[in-house]
């Protein structure tokens, strides 16, 4: 099956480069090459991944984002300018999955797009081989592998993939230290780059909708220089 690509970038050259290399590597690729323009198509195409720029025309990637989210699930890649890390952690926040500074090279874009559909992949696997409801509970807080539905106090969190696939990990081995480089590969489906912090932002992101236990205590704690833990507080 042909995976389908929508590529949201108002920059025409770098579009038309990015667009012929992805072609390259067997997706297929529709173009957008404004905020508004891309918003139709990816509400009313049937896309596997977007690809989708910050700064554009017409309706900035933010803007985009937060009202594609409010019915859609598909995988977003953001490609965001080097030094704005507001933008990365706003899109975290929006719903993006993961993210690319630009400049940025096309293989490096081709490889993310990939790891994203693996870990859509793993997600699908799991869901299809559990012959039974498979819930993790830990205090207030279930999570439903089958719904992917994450409730805290019996009200459903309004989760991302990426936050629901680190919490899945973190509740499953409660108690226990998860590195950095074990969260990237069973959240983000690829391994940790130099200096990427998208897994610092989506945990930053996952703490503040489940918030800390009753006690005020945090839920998750960062062990400086390994990793992250989910805290057994029974």
């Amino acid at each position: 099956m042909t995976t389908r690509i929508l590529l949201i970038e108002d920059d025409q050259e770098l579009n038309e480069l990015l667009c012929e290399f992805l072609a390259l590597e067997n997706f297929h690729v529709d173009q957008a090459f404004d905020g508004e323009q891309g918003l139709n198509m990816a509400l009313n195409g049937q896309y596997d991944v977007l690809v989708l720029d910050i700064m554009m025309p017409k309706m900035n990637g933010l803007d985009l984002l937060k009202q594609f989210r409010t019915a859609h699930k598909t995988p977003v890649l953001m490609l965001t300018a080097r030094s704005d890390e507001v933008d990365r952690i706003v899109g975290f926040e929006m719903g993006a999955d993961d993210y690319l500074p630009k400049p940025c090279n096309p293989r490096e874009i081709s490889a993310r797009i990939r790891a994203i559909l693996r870990r859509v992949e793993m997600d699908r696997s799991v869901m299809e081989a559990s012959g039974s409801r498979q819930i993790i509970t830990r205090e207030d807080v279930e999570l439903n592998h089958n719904t992917r539905i994450v409730s805290k106090q019996g009200e459903a969190l309004d989760l991302t993939s990426t936050e629901f696939n680190l919490l899945a990990s973190l509740l499953a081995k409660a108690g226990q230290v998860l590195s950095k480089e074990e969260l990237t590969e069973k959240a983000l489906g690829r391994k940790l780059a130099l200096y990427d912090r998208s897994v610092d932002m989506h945990m930053s992101n996952l703490r503040r909708k489940l918030g800390p236990f009753l006690s005020n205590e945090p839920r998750i704690k960062t062990i400086r220089g390994v990793g992250y833990q989910y805290v057994i507080n029974d």
